[in-house]
């Protein structure tokens, strides 16, 4: 069956209370986005939430995902309201009110993930079988999870037993089985024990404790304790990783921090918050992640101006209740994963990919065949060729802004490997002033005039471009700049691609690489594409920034590298080359040379499908091209548009960027013998980081 017959959908089931059912939502969300082309999010039932609050789960899924969904449409009742209806013998009207909703989500959503209830508050024990009742009549498999915390490996292996039989018992067939919470030494013996009971199609995985998720951040802990944040509201999602109560002395209590601890003391103590202040700026201690004062004391005047005047506070709270009181309440906080806190997110996502046998599930869940491909399938799937194959990126402007924010994001995925052209120093006192977070010890910073490699780079820029008067010296002046360093960097083979042009001009990345790595044996002419990321799909334009007036040789060739570009980023390209008139009508010089590029990559290349000259309206919509051209297997539903000069092709991505707010990565350069790309000097820090990955997927050869 296709999408088009059938929606599907999971339903998240557990077994009790914190399971840590958010790292199966998360994960499983990301890696459906990669495959299906839209993806909804339902909570048939959620926790009550106060007047103009709303749910923590649907908000923080909603948010991260940047999903076209409306809390209302999310969920249908609230705990209270079901237990109320059921207290009245409403059962019926429960199952169906949520039917409808499901259904109103299953006409917009290709996919959707739906979780079940957390089990908490009143109305508990009823709740697995509430989670049995919906999965089956919305006729969806699903996942069971269960913790392991707390339970021995009989009770834990016999509890997703019992659930897995009860879902099979009811019709819900259960596609996977997943144990959370699991001490790593127990991974694989839980797997092995499972395995033996369960159907082999049934998917069994177990995912380990992991204190990033178990332990609670500062923002909980204030919201528990009622707290006021005094200083450091900005750091308020540090994560906790231990607590403690400074009760003794400071030079007895520093022994015992830490890393990430919060420390606990009554708000008198002035000693000891200037203390660990002192010792959380110290590299020879740990790193706090905040302090709670409390019995609702607070510094005197004096110690206050002290910490005001302190850079990269981390947050202080005052709590009113007394330090005993504190320390049980922190102690016994249940952490939540909530939008804000983007480390707890990442992490759930992470565990989720490295644990879960994910290729194996979504192949389970994934049965239908997406028309085209999405802009979040096609992000994801940039991330996931490039983190298959790690390449060397080398990014000449070191000292920007946005290349170092780009480049913690990078390196925070561990998707490519990073070099940075520029002065360590300067580099580094740039990351600490703008507090961007990048540990400069995991990417490589190179200075160009003191590299080892200055020379020998050089000489070989003095070789490649002597048949052009260019003399040892000069080429010892031109290597001093960075982009002729970094691309000799890739010509080398010390990097596998260049990105630059966030303070350099166009000319000013590409020329090196026209003189150095020249164009591929094959090419005789350097393009560039844009991938404009629309609201519901992905096309290709070109050429859009180097060509000023191609030829029909030239435009021929511009399609060709076009087509081969999109294929290797997985879109099956169906070329338009664009022009004023569509089919045989159309007269004159400009039409004439599409016409003669268009014959020229038909018999170059046959295998391709390629309409032109083609009008754009006639190109996308598919009722204006049946009846421009009847015949056309291209009209209506072209990918890659070919622009028949820069003028136009420039205006036209810029117009449809702005006024769709589209996303366009590019200018993707096609032609050379390695990959060199440029960005704009107006690049925000999606776009480096969107180009870097396009550049790592070009240097694998794809």
């Amino acid at each position: 069956m296709t999408d088009k017959e059938t929606n599907k959908a999971i339903y998240i089931a557990t077994t009790e209370p914190n399971s840590g059912k958010s790292i199966i939502s998360l994960g499983l969300m990301q890696s459906l986005l990669g495959k299906a082309a839209r993806v909804g999010y339902f909570r048939p039932i959620v926790d009550d939430f106060k007047p103009g609050k709303i749910d923590n789960h649907i908000n923080t899924v909603s948010t991260y995902f940047n999903l076209d969904l409306k809390f209302e449409d999310a969920y249908v009742f609230t705990r209270s309201e079901v237990i109320r209806k059921k207290n009245e013998n409403k059962d019926d009207e429960i199952i169906g009110k949520i039917i409808e909703k499901y259904k109103a989500l299953e006409e917009r959503f290709d996919f959707i993930l739906v979780e079940g209830t957390s089990f908490t508050g009143e109305g508990s024990i009823i709740e697995f079988d509430i989670n049995v009742l919906i999965a089956k009549n919305l006729g969806v498999p699903a996942i069971i999870l269960a913790s392991g915390i707390g339970k021995t490996l009989e009770e834990l292996v016999g509890n997703l037993q019992m659930a897995f039989d009860t879902f099979k018992d009811k019709g819900v067939e259960v596609l996977s089985v997943i144990a959370n919470k699991v001490q790593p030494e127990n991974l694989e013996l839980v797997v092995s024990e499972l395995e033996k009971y369960l159907p082999s199609e049934v998917i069994v995985s177990a995912i380990p404790l992991n204190p990033v998720l178990a332990n609670p951040s500062v923002k909980e802990i204030v919201e528990i304790l009622n707290a006021e944040v005094l200083f450091g509201a900005e750091f308020i999602n540090n994560q906790v990783g231990n607590f403690s109560v400074g009760a003794m002395q400071l030079h007895n209590y520093l022994l015992f921090l830490k890393e990430n601890d919060l420390v606990i003391t009554p708000g008198d103590r002035a000693d000891l918050i200037v203390g660990v202040l002192q010792a959380n700026m110290s590299d020879n201690y740990p790193t706090i992640s905040g302090i709670v004062l409390t019995a609702g004391l607070r510094p005197e005047n004096s110690i206050i101006k002290l910490i005001e005047g302190l850079p990269n506070i981390v947050p202080i709270i005052s709590a009113k209740e007394g330090t005993f009181t504190v320390t049980n309440s922190i102690g016994a906080i249940k952490s939540q994963i909530y939008a804000e806190n983007t480390e707890k997110i990442t992490t759930s996502i992470q565990d989720f990919e490295k644990y879960v046998k994910v290729d194996a599930l979504v192949e389970r869940l994934i049965t239908f065949k997406s028309n085209g491909i999405t802009p979040r399938m096609f992000q994801y799937n940039l991330l996931k060729k490039a983190r298959a194959h790690k390449k060397h990126i080398v990014l000449p402007e070191g000292l920007d802004e946005r290349i170092l924010r780009a480049t913690k994001h990078l390196v925070d995925l561990d998707v490519v490997k990073i070099t940075l052209l520029g002065d360590r120093k300067q580099i580094e006192e740039k990351v600490i002033m703008l507090d961007i977070g990048l540990d400069i010890n995991t990417v490589n910073i190179i200075n160009p005039i003191e590299s080892v490699q200055f020379e020998a780079y050089s000489k070989n820029l003095y070789e490649l471009r002597k048949h052009k008067d260019v003399n040892l010296a000069m080429a010892k002046d031109l290597m001093e700049d960075v982009s002729y360093f970094g691309t000799m960097m890739v010509n080398n083979g010390d990097a596998d691609g260049m990105v630059s042009g966030a303070i350099h001009t166009t000319q000013h990345t590409i020329r090196p690489a026209l003189q150095v790595i020249k164009t591929k044996p094959d090419t005789s002419i350097v393009s560039s594409v844009f991938f404009m990321l629309l609201e519901d799909r992905v096309t290709v334009y070109g050429d859009c920034a180097i060509n000023p007036s191609p030829t029909a040789e030239q435009l021929a060739e511009i399609a060709i590298s076009s087509a081969a570009t999109s294929l290797a980023f997985g879109i099956s390209p169906k070329i338009a080359m664009l022009s004023y008139s569509s089919g045989t009508s159309g007269v004159g010089e400009e039409v004439e040379k599409v016409r003669k590029a268009t014959a020229i990559v038909k018999q170059k290349r046959p295998d391709l499908k390629v309409e032109g000259p083609i009008q754009y309206d006639a190109a996308v919509d598919i009722t204006v091209g049946k009846l421009k051209l009847p015949d056309s297997e291209v009209a209506g539903q072209a990918n890659v548009f070919i622009f028949p000069d820069l003028n136009t092709g420039n205006n036209t991505y810029k117009a449809v960027q702005r006024e769709t707010k589209a996303m366009a990565i590019g200018p993707v350069i096609q032609g050379l013998n390695k990959p060199v790309n440029d960005l704009s000097r107006g690049c925000t820090i999606d776009d480096i980081f969107n180009t870097v990955i396009i550049t790592a997927i070009q240097a694998q050869g794809i």
